[in-house]
């Protein structure tokens, strides 16, 4: 019996050593505390060396004097505030160029992957064109070429070029005007907002509607009254007020209105037509995934061409669409970093100036980090809920 007993432990941790399960936690414990312990060290060993060295270290540097000027901001900036409000002006350009080079790049990726499906020979041919010459130049090459037809073909102010509406393109940026200061306006925007909702809520609908009855109701022009008309209405009500900020040139340059500078011309010129040439690659796969006998039961059935593409190849599309179009979206944004080679003042860009000014390397880059790994997951979180969201639910 003595022997059964202590033989007994014996058994049981052979029968651990050889259980998978077990063998999983163990590796994964382990992994993990290696993992640590290599964090622990790093950091450890950073911290002596900075303090060998009499380098300071922490984040108290954001609180102190900037003393530069930054060239291009969305909110109030000048050379006497601190660090912490430059680098958030360098987030808000970096976020900006981002979003509107997603839209655009969405909306040139679709057309000209849509295009190189196209029966006419010539449309297909120049979208083909575009595909392959945007993606097989550096990015980096594109945004110097981009910056260099700003700056030298556009005029100087004194020879400015105009597009009517008092728009002016001058090498010096692109003039627009602006509507003077109105306490309308916000709610202006706010009711675009709840015009841009409804316009869901009505797609939704019609897609209930269809659903049920088959009828198909024109959601377009539905969505497009919604969408303008809600401003338009608070616009009205809040006295039309029509007075505009009007960019005029007063000696070597224009005054009035905002501008638009080469630098964040070039750089979301560059981004959007880079990235676009990458969505529609995309864009077309996906259309071809989509099975023929798709189509041709849809045209079998009357549909016309245009309404082929919006009810039946395009909804499958989709799901086949969305997964890599996010990785683009990812790099985009990533991509947008490089606007430190043309002087636009991106994160990156105003974080370098701090970077040498403060002597705060580590610091800066972890805020690099830091922001860019928050916009990336944020942008993922979003496109994921949107790929669960349109994905096909089976019975």
């Amino acid at each position: 019996m003595a022997q059964a007993d202590t033989s007994a432990p014996a058994q049981e941790a052979h029968g651990l050593l050889y259980d998978p399960r077990a063998r999983a936690v163990f590796y994964q414990v382990l992994t993990l505390a290696i993992v640590v312990g290599i964090g622990w060290y790093l950091i450890h060993n950073t911290l002596a060396n900075l303090a060998q060295q009499n380098i300071a270290s922490g984040f108290g540097f954001l609180d102190r004097e900037a003393g530069f000027a930054i060239s291009e901001s969305l909110i109030p900036y000048d050379a006497s505030d601190t660090y912490g409000r430059a680098i958030l002006v360098g987030l808000l350009n970096t976020l900006v160029v981002a979003a509107l080079g997603i839209l655009f790049a969405t909306l040139i990726g679709t057309v000209v992957g849509i295009s190189r499906l196209s029966s006419n020979w010539l449309v297909a041919k120049l979208a083909s064109v575009y595909v392959e010459s945007v993606r097989n130049v550096p990015l980096l090459l594109q945004l110097f070429v981009w910056y260099s037809i700003i700056t030298v073909s556009l005029p100087h102010p004194r020879e400015e070029m105009t597009v009517g509406l008092d728009i002016y393109l001058t090498n010096r940026g692109i003039y627009v005007p602006v509507p003077l200061a109105d306490p309308v306006w916000p709610l202006v925007g706010l009711a675009l907002l709840v015009g841009i909702v409804l316009a869901f809520v009505i797609r939704r609908w019609a897609k209930r509607i269809q659903e049920t009855t088959g009828k198909i109701k024109p959601v377009l022009w539905y969505s497009l009254a919604v969408i303008f008309g809600c401003p338009l209405l608070v616009w009205l009500a809040g006295g039309a007020p029509i007075g505009m900020d009007v960019p005029v040139r007063e000696g070597f340059n224009f005054q009035g209105g905002i501008v638009r500078t080469p630098e964040f011309t070039a750089l979301l010129a560059g981004l959007s037509f880079y990235t676009g040439g990458f969505i529609a690659e995309i864009v077309r796969s996906g259309i071809l995934a989509v099975p023929r006998g798709q189509t041709e039961a849809a045209r079998s059935v009357g549909l016309k061409p245009g309404r082929v593409l919006q009810l039946v190849v395009l909804p499958q599309a989709l799901r086949i669409i969305i997964p890599p179009t996010t990785s683009q979206y990812l790099n985009l944004t990533k991509n947008s970093s490089l606007a430190v080679a043309i002087g636009y003042p991106d994160l990156v860009s105003v974080g370098n100036t701090t970077l040498n000014q403060t002597g705060q390397a580590i610091e800066a880059i972890l805020i690099y980090m830091t922001v860019y790994l928050t916009i990336s997951l944020l942008i993922s979180l979003f496109m994921n809920w949107y790929n669960r969201h349109i994905a096909l639910v089976e019975r």
